[in-house]
């Protein structure tokens, strides 16, 4: 084997999966088609959730770094959400572009030992029963025990397995455009303004070194093809979109043309090929939730892709990945679909936003919808004894283990679970006397695996999900 997994793709769903596989004490080798990063930006927001996930990994600090904002709430549909009334160290999204999320998850890769191969294609797999084999665009081949597809929506994995991509077809057009501007120019990060109009909209974010982001849509979006190339006339006109229009355009450094088509793969495992981020599901960017969808993926799916590759894991773990992950994204499809019905500027759409906007402003159920945005209101559904933090985050944990899980008792800190959970009982000795009290079990994500405080609970959860004690 030249190595444990292969992952596919140096995006941030494969970037972040490599670096939980090496601490999880798995090998892995990252491929990538690109020869370098492009810079360009898709993503450009990371979520209260993802801050949470990033922040146990010691990852969050590098991105607060050089003037990043933090911009208050979220947004559904241009709607504004509170994030305040959920319990978080950050009620906030951080508005920093994918081209600043990509080098700090690199940076830790290359850390942690792992290889990044960059411009090599992938042109073929196959498996077999104790491994995969991949073919790159120079004629190498790679064996890999494991084999994870994070190489986006138009992903050669999916492809070559030949997976079908079910879902829905685009129905509003939009297109995007890395710009520069002539003169002086006042943008800063902020929430967009989507009240629909029949003209169409445009939103203006500043990036890096001079470089602005437009995102615009309306009539003539509609009617373009999506090869047809982005023009500098069609950016002059959406510029004039903007409430109050700003300097003239200089020139175009990237540019594309995207939908709200939305699509999902049934089955996240296919033999010991697994998908991860766009290549398993495709959406709307409406709330700002592909990068932290991706990421989060990868954090489920990678302590237990090490465990299954250490030999340690039960034999159900791998499969809690899709049956934990494939719901949360079915359920950003479904409300980018949503989001997607709110911007059309028809009387009967309008009507609908003008209801959905009158929801909003009720404190109670803007929490809802900002939980769900967010993705601080995750809630796996697991086996155990009913308690209200099972398969939730567990707030206010700011450094979990990075290869096992903890065991938190009251009053106390955090308890790491190293190695085998030990064979004196399913409580680790210096936790023991605390379960006549309430404990929680974390899992290496920052899930509540168990709370409660009967020991036989808790070896059952161990067992669950650590396998038996050495």
């Amino acid at each position: 084997m030249d190595t444990d997994v292969i992952v596919v793709g140096a995006g941030p769903t494969g970037l972040m999966l490599a670096a939980e596989l090496a601490l999880g004490g798995a090998s892995a080798l990252v491929v990538e088609a690109l020869p370098e990063r492009s810079g360009q930006s898709k993503a450009l927001g990371v979520q209260p959730r993802t801050a949470e996930v990033l922040e146990l990994r010691g990852l969050l600090e590098p991105l607060l770094t050089g003037g990043v904002q933090r911009v208050p709430g979220g947004h559904f549909a241009g709607m504004r959400l509170d994030f305040t009334a959920w319990d978080t160290a950050h009620p906030y999204m951080i508005g920093t572009p994918q081209s600043k999320v990509e080098p700090v998850l690199e940076g830790r890769v290359r850390e942690l030992g792992v290889r990044v191969l960059r411009g090599q294609p992938l042109v073929e797999l196959w498996q077999d029963d104790t491994g995969v084999s991949a073919r790159l665009g120079d004629g190498a081949v790679l064996r890999g025990a494991w084999l994870a597809g994070c190489d986006g929506g138009r992903s050669t994995v999916r492809t070559l397995l030949g997976v079908d991509f079910p879902g829905l077809e685009g129905r509003q057009a939009m297109a995007v455009a890395d710009i520069r501007l002539a003169g002086r120019v006042g943008a800063r990060w902020r929430l967009p303004e989507m009240t629909p109009s029949p003209a169409g909209r445009a939103y203006l974010t500043p990036l890096e070194g001079g470089v602005h982001r437009i995102l615009f849509y309306g009539p003539e979006q509609q009617d373009l093809p999506r090869e047809a190339p982005v023009t500098e006339q069609e950016v002059g006109r959406a510029l004039m979109l903007l409430p109050e229009p700003e300097a003239r355009l200089e020139s175009i450094v990237w540019a594309s043309r995207f939908s709200d088509a939305s699509r999902q793969v049934e089955d996240y495992r296919h033999g010991r090929v697994l998908l991860a981020g766009d290549a398993a599901h495709i959406h709307s960017p409406m709330g700002g939730q592909g990068l932290n969808l991706g990421v989060q993926d990868s954090f489920n799916l990678g302590w237990k892709l090490a465990a299954q590759v250490r030999g340690h894991a039960p034999a159900h773990l791998l499969d809690t990945y899709h049956a934990e992950r494939h719901p949360v994204a079915a359920r950003v499809l479904a409300n980018t679909r949503a989001q997607s019905l709110l911007l059309v500027a028809q009387e009967e759409h309008l009507a609908l936003r003008e209801i959905v906007a009158g929801l909003l402003a009720v404190p109670e159920a803007n929490a809802v919808i900002a939980g769900m945005i967010s993705g601080l209101d995750i809630h796996y559904e697991l086996p155990g004894p009913a308690h209200p933090l099972l398969g939730r985050r567990l707030p206010g944990a700011s450094a979990l283990p990075d290869r096992r899980g903890a065991l938190l008792g009251a009053g106390s800190e955090l308890r790491t679970l190293a190695g085998q959970w030990g064979s004196r009982g399913a409580v680790p000795q210096e936790a023991g006397q605390e379960t006549a009290n309430e404990a929680v079990l974390v899992r290496p994500d920052g899930y509540v695996a168990w709370a409660g405080h009967r020991e036989q609970d808790l070896a059952e959860a161990l067992h669950h999900w650590f396998g038996p004690p050495a």
